[in-house]
């Protein structure tokens, strides 16, 4: 099945932008020129104009043309969960290497954070994952042990963990998310390919299931270069003052 036009014209903008065919600061071809250049009606290159607006790739709009903002796309911040997916959505190709999965007993930090009696069995595991087979993030999850012992004999280099529990059933229902800056350890700097030191973006992640128990605490580290993140805030209704 084809994609929508709206995700082809998109997806091929965003090419553009990334490969720096169109650099920072130039403009976009006009509507009109999109619609004759992809054989399509006003209606999906306004949505794929939205859609890169809405990445951060592109300023303007409402009469003024699309001049290009970042090479980046970023991610909306509700959807920063599945890797995997915001890689298709952005048009990427994800990938992933696993480095290590082992069960461990557990110490205090992971404890604290999964709810869980220090010294208790956890899963453990550090994957790096890839866009268009560049590093782009590393991974360190830790998972409790019912949730995590099946994910021991799984091939993790198939795709989304998330995919693969949601599948066996496991309630994975919100997320807290904690965004800082770090300096690449050697670890990082060794499997991003990056100086060591080097910043970078890093989400601290407790998901849990619907009843609020957590089942995953994950540390990942993004290279700044292949991940932003943008938080959109709408003030509903005005205070009246008097």
């Amino acid at each position: 099945m084809r994609d929508p036009l709206h995700r082809s014209v998109a997806a091929e903008l965003r090419r553009r932008i990334r490969s720096g065919a169109v650099q920072v600061g130039q403009a976009l071809p006009s509507e009109a020129d999109l619609c004759r250049e992809f054989a399509a009606s006003r209606g999906p290159v306004r949505q794929a104009l939205a859609t890169l607006r809405d990445e951060g790739l592109i300023g303007g709009g409402q009469g003024r043309r699309s001049v290009v903002l970042d090479s980046v796309p970023s991610q909306p911040f509700e959807s920063f969960l599945s890797f995997t997916r915001r890689a298709e959505l952005t048009g990427h190709a994800p990938g992933q290497r696993l480095q290590e999965i082992a069960l461990r007993r557990c110490d205090p930090a992971m404890a604290a954070a999964l709810q869980i009696d220090e010294g208790d069995l956890v899963v453990q595991l550090l994957r790096l994952r890839l866009l268009d087979g560049r590093p782009a993030m590393l991974e360190r999850m830790t998972y409790t042990e019912p949730v995590g012992r099946p994910l021991l004999d799984s091939d993790l280099d198939a795709g989304s963990i998330y995919a693969l529990l949601t599948e066996r059933g496991v309630d994975l229902d919100s997320a807290r998310h904690t965004f800082d800056a770090v300096a690449a350890d050697a670890t990082d700097a060794a499997l991003l390919e990056v100086p060591e030191g080097a910043p970078l973006l890093r989400e601290r992640r407790v998901t849990t299931d619907s009843h609020g128990l957590p089942l995953e605490w994950s540390d990942d580290r993004y290279r700044p270069d292949v991940a932003t993140v943008t938080v959109t805030n709408t003030r509903k209704a005005r205070t009246a003052t008097l």
